[in-house]
């Protein structure tokens, strides 16, 4: 059996390695996400053995050389300012613009050893109508063009997104749209 594939958080902040674990985990619950909060914690925890490694703009700036060497598998964590020649995601953003900047560069990876595997399937399978309001979910349709959109009511738009949520185990419209990114009902070229 492989061993489970690790992410490295790098950041000296407590609420931002929390989100992003906390994002990460619903994106991507296959991998273990770890967060360091020093440069020393991260070569003590093998930097090898994380196939990504998000890290603050202020730790890519003092290990520059080191990152840069592992550019493949970094990706700088900024507040708004690009980094050349590096991955990198503006934090500064709203969760749901950050997940999709995130779900778009991880179909970009091109090396294979550095792509995640697909998430499996839930476990209690979504109904037809529940694909199609998934979709519509993940478009940007509110509930009540939802329900124009399949002509049904608000009401069995609302029950439909309560059992989304309970079988997946999704609670936000981000998380919903992630899923359906990675499980192929929606293209990102759509969102």
């Amino acid at each position: 059996m492989p061993p489970t594939p690790a992410i490295a958080v790098l950041t000296p902040h407590v609420l931002v390695g929390a989100g992003l674990r906390s994002i990460l985990e619903r994106i991507v619950p296959q991998a273990e996400t770890v967060v360091l909060r020093s440069f020393r914690a991260y070569l003590e925890a093998d930097p090898d053995r994380f196939i990504h490694c998000f890290v603050t703009a202020s730790l890519f700036a003092a290990h520059a050389d080191f990152f840069r060497e592992r550019s493949r598998r970094t990706i700088v964590l900024t507040n708004g300012h690009p980094c050349p020649g590096m991955h990198w995601l503006d934090v500064a953003t709203d969760e749901e613009t950050f997940v999709h900047a995130l779900i778009r560069m991880q179909q970009q990876v091109r090396r294979p050893e550095h792509r995640l595997a697909a998430r499996t399937e839930p476990i209690r399978p979504l109904s037809e109508r529940e694909n199609e309001v998934l979709t519509l979910i993940a478009r940007g349709y509110l509930n009540k063009e939802i329900a124009d959109r399949l002509e049904i009511s608000l009401t069995t738009v609302i029950t439909h997104r309560r059992n989304l949520s309970e079988k997946l185990g999704i609670r936000t419209t981000a998380g919903l749209t992630i899923h359906a990114l990675t499980t192929g009902l929606i293209d990102p070229d759509e969102l």
